[in-house]
């Protein structure tokens, strides 16, 4: 970058100069030489425009030695080491169809070790786009200074939870750093878990009355269907897209799951046909004539969980939701539905958690915040819903492992009161807070929650183009960044169009080399979560794209959909 800055600089230098010495003659040839070196570079890949002065130029230095024997293995090997020594539980994307061995990335792509390009619609954990030199540059000079743990005192981690609990409103003001959006999740739990001890230690001020409370008590947790908040015990006891999967997880008896609030295919859709089915097939739906009717009744079940567990001498701990629930296929609440639920929770001496790890930092355009996208758009501040925790991984530190846990004094207060001290080893390191601090700089200085907002409302108006001219796509939803285009055999019964979305995701990356996510109960949604790069031009790329395996692949496809299997993203 700067090379290039010298030689435009040198350039006009010599057309103002009315003779130009032999030397800059000779520095205005080599300059001319690199400049062509860096435009041909520029022009080794299929996309010349996307990849300018901000990409790693090729090729890439040669690995330290330590790395030589691992870049040196072939693809078949990679993958046969792979299959020998990982677990099988551990998916790879595209497995039916042929795996990526990706190299690296740069902005909204990714490259093959062969230096394929693929357009890449489904990283949120690259946020500000794969390698962005910033904040390559942070987490490679901090790594050449230190990399320890939160005991020793470092400005990083102090500049880094002061500017994190900037970005929350109310009293969110107590940052416990984590290394994923599981441990967030699970910390989360623990702190509404003390927060509940603290209420029934108030009530029973002497310790045996306390202790056998809590013998005969119990905390509950409330938890959406079809919802995702991490891979450890606690935060799959509080995950039903996990109990619908295999045989290892059902839901424990201390969690109460309640009814997705899904207003197209869910239990209380809105004005849809009578005789449609509910999302498993075999009940009638309940349908609703308005948006503030569907919230309302999906509240009810909220609010009658809170009545039971109170009637049964138990506690409301928490009720943890996603703004924007990505796994159960980009659902986000009807308009006053979150309000009910923690007016609820809250009257029964409950928490509300607010789990962004998937649509946190600004993915939704309108909001930095998705539970800010769940409140009612009634222009009153004073009245929005503020949770009691919050929390945030995957795009925090643009691939570093850095999550967060944020909550108020109050709460933190009951956890600090039970003695137990919080550390975590890596959590919190400079190295990753390097990370976040940079990510936050580039989220800010390249203004790319405005362009999740501008990029992705031109996403939904190429969608509703495509779905003006074709059957298959039932239903558009989503905000910025974070969008959902639900795929259907028939508009009416809304029977998902499972086989078809598994083509189509299968056939973007093998012929139009676009990745792709699939998700939702019945796997017929195709999840939109780009890094928030994405441009206007990757948008068209796309949705052509999309469009062109819709209409001219599909057909094509129709009798061998079934030999395909499932495509795992």
């Amino acid at each position: 970058e700067h090379l290039c800055n010298a030689i435009n600089e040198r350039i006009t230098m010599n057309e103002a100069s009315p003779s130009p010495s032999i030397s800059m003659l000779t520095f205005l040839g080599t300059a001319l030489l690199a400049r062509r070196c860096v435009q041909l570079a520029s022009s080794r890949t299929s996309n010349a425009k996307a990849r300018s002065i901000y990409s790693h130029f090729y090729p890439p230095p040669p690995p330290p030695p330590s790395l030589v024997e691992s870049f040196s293995l072939c693809p078949e090997h990679v993958e046969n080491l792979r299959a020998q020594h990982m677990s099988k539980s551990c998916s790879v994307s595209y497995k039916n169809t042929g795996p990526l061995h990706i190299s690296h990335g740069y902005k909204a792509r990714l490259v093959d070790i062969n230096g394929i390009e693929y357009l890449d619609t489904r990283n949120n954990v690259a946020h500000c786009g794969h390698g962005h030199p910033d904040i390559v540059r942070a987490i490679t000079y901090q790594m050449e200074q230190l990399n320890t743990n939160t005991r020793y005192l470092h400005p990083h981690a102090s500049l880094l939870s002061k500017k994190l609990s900037d970005l929350l409103p109310g009293s969110l003001d107590v940052v416990f750093f984590v290394n994923s959006g599981s441990e967030a999740n699970d910390l989360a739990l623990r702190l509404a878990r003390a927060h509940s001890m603290q209420q029934s230690r108030q009530s029973s001020p002497m310790l045996d009355d306390y202790s056998q409370n809590k013998s005969k008590s119990k905390d509950h947790i409330i938890t959406i269907d079809h919802a995702y908040h991490g891979h450890t015990l606690a935060t799959l006891d509080v995950s039903p897209y996990k109990h619908h999967q295999g045989k290892e997880m059902e839901c424990p008896g201390h969690v109460r799951r309640v009814p997705c609030p899904d207003v197209y295919r869910g239990m209380h859709s809105i004005n849809k046909k009578t005789g449609d089915k509910e999302s498993n097939g075999d009940t009638k739906q309940q349908n609703c004539m308005s948006e503030i009717e569907a919230a309302k009744t999906y509240a009810s079940y909220v609010e009658l969980e809170c009545e039971e567990i109170i009637s049964q001498g138990n506690s409301v701990s928490a009720l943890i939701l996603e703004g924007g629930m990505s796994v159960a296929g980009v659902i986000f609440p009807p308009k006053s539905y979150l309000r009910r639920c923690v007016n609820a929770v809250r009257k029964a001496g409950g928490l509300y958690i607010a789990d962004e790890v998937q649509t946190g930092f600004g993915r939704l355009g309108k909001c930095i915040w998705a539970f800010q996208y769940s409140n009612d758009d009634d222009g009153d501040v004073s009245e929005e819903i503020i949770p009691d925790i919050v929390t945030v991984g995957k795009p925090f530190g643009n691939g570093m492992a850095l999550a967060a846990v944020i909550t108020t004094p109050r709460i933190a207060s009951a956890f600090e009161s039970l003695g137990v001290e919080y550390f975590n080893t890596f959590a919190g390191s400079p190295v990753c807070c390097a990370a976040g601090l940079s990510m936050l700089d580039v989220l800010s200085k390249e203004r790319l929650q405005e362009n999740a907002s501008d990029v992705g409302n031109y996403l939904l108006e190429l969608f509703s183009e495509v779905q003006s001219r074709n059957e298959w796509i039932g239903d558009i939803r989503g905000s910025g960044l974070f969008l959902g285009v639900e795929l259907v055999r028939d508009r009416q019964t809304l029977e998902p169009a499972t086989e078809e979305t598994s083509f189509i995701c299968s056939v973007l990356k093998r012929k139009y080399k676009v990745l792709t996510s699939v998700d939702g109960p019945h796997e017929n949604v195709i999840v939109v979560k780009p890094p928030m790069v994405f441009s206007r031009e990757d948008a068209e790329l796309f949705v052509s794209c999309f469009e062109k395996a819709l209409m001219e692949d599909l057909p094509l496809a129709k009798d061998s959909l079934g030999d395909l299997g499932r495509t795992p993203t």
